[in-house]
């Protein structure tokens, strides 16, 4: 008798029909076992999630606890006359620094401690009070170095701010409204490489800065000369300034332009900069398309005596490439001249009411006050 032969097809369900019966079988003997292994992938997931949170801040705890102790605010103090009583002595808190050295250095903005008559204070967390000794003011940027009378204090590290995102995660700790001490805030770095027009926040004058991390992390009058650090309780960044016009809009100056002035104070015991010799609004490109002008420095004054002064720049030229280098946002006039030293022969080329000039100058050494 010959069997009936069973298609490809007929193959096909058959399989099928055998594997749904284990399956289903497997799901009536094992329906608890299976759901308790989901439901404990489930839990852990959600468990990990949560920790990844806590971690995150920890993190910013763990750097608070270990940068806030080298944070120090800075207090002016003034004697005033008063018509009643006499002379007497005035204070405030005026700014903040963080110590660079165990042995009482202490960087900070030149604007915290630019009064040349005032005296000033460092006070620390722990409410130690040292009178400052020396003010060493560098004026190509809004740095000062001061140094107290003091041992083994503790100290933060310089990071590398040429490694930093757009993104990245900082804290800011300063004297906030020059009364709140170690105030602590956090955000982002929101911007790199900015030149704005700021204020310091106290109604004093604003400045052009260049080159500058902008950050949301909230910065008020009295957190400058204060550190913006990453993750890792480094600085990045010297706070110096908000926005005159917007809210939550901080800058800092990056720890690597303040790197050199550091290694000069403890080479030679003072800031050495090269000086022009000129204060100068930055025609941008826009700004130079918009008014039909050249590109570069604006000349608003010229220093007497000055390398500038005694190669003939004068009032209302434009400088606009310097040694080569034309003058634009990222390569200003600032960051060519720092990259040379006191000394150094530098050929300027001016635009002078629309003529082209060729100058000279000699580089001096930027006064300290």
């Amino acid at each position: 008798m010959q069997l009936p032969r069973i298609t490809r097809k007929q193959f096909a369900i058959f399989i099928a029909f055998v594997a749904f019966v284990i399956f289903a079988t497997l799901v009536v003997v094992y329906r608890e076992p299976i759901v308790s292994f989901i439901a404990d992938r489930l839990g852990t997931i959600e468990i990990k999630t949560v920790q990844k949170v806590v971690t995150q801040e920890e993190v910013v705890i763990a750097v608070v606890k270990k940068a806030s102790p080298a944070v120090v605010s800075i207090v002016e103090k003034q004697t005033v006359l008063n018509p009643f009583s006499g002379p007497i002595t005035q204070q405030q808190g005026i700014g903040t620094g963080f110590v660079i050295r165990g042995d009482g250095v202490i960087l900070t903005n030149r604007h915290v401690v630019s009064d040349t008559d005032a005296k000033y204070t460092v006070v620390t967390k722990d409410g130690k009070e040292y009178e400052v000794k020396e003010i060493h003011r560098d004026f190509a940027y809004d740095l000062a170095i001061i140094k107290v009378a003091a041992s083994d204090l503790p100290m933060l590290t310089l990071g590398d701010s040429d490694t930093i995102q757009v993104g990245q995660t900082v804290v800011a700790i300063g004297n906030a409204l020059g009364k709140f001490t170690n105030t602590v805030t956090t955000g982002v770095i929101s911007g790199i490489g900015r030149g704005i027009e700021a204020s310091s926040g106290f109604g004093t004058a604003s400045e052009y800065l260049e080159d500058v991390i902008q950050t949301d992390a909230a910065l008020n009058p009295g957190n400058s000369g204060g550190p913006l650090l990453n993750l890792s309780s480094e600085v990045v960044g010297i706070n110096v300034a908000i926005a005159v016009e917007g809210e939550n809009i901080g800058f800092s100056i990056p720890i690597n332009t303040a790197k050199p002035v550091v290694a000069d104070f403890e080479k030679y015991g003072r800031i050495i900069r090269p000086f022009l010799g000129i204060s100068y609004f930055v025609i941008t490109e826009d700004l130079a398309r918009l008014r039909d002008l050249p590109q570069g420095a604006y000349v608003q004054s010229v220093v007497e005596g000055s390398g500038a002064d005694k190669a003939g720049v004068r009032v209302r030229d434009v400088v606009t490439v310097i040694d080569g280098e034309k003058i634009t946002k990222q390569t200003t006039l600032a960051k060519i001249i720092i990259s040379h030293k006191v000394g150094d022969t530098v050929t300027l080329s001016i635009n002078r009411n629309g003529k082209e000039l060729t100058l000279k100058a000699t580089l001096g050494e930027a006064p300290s006050d």
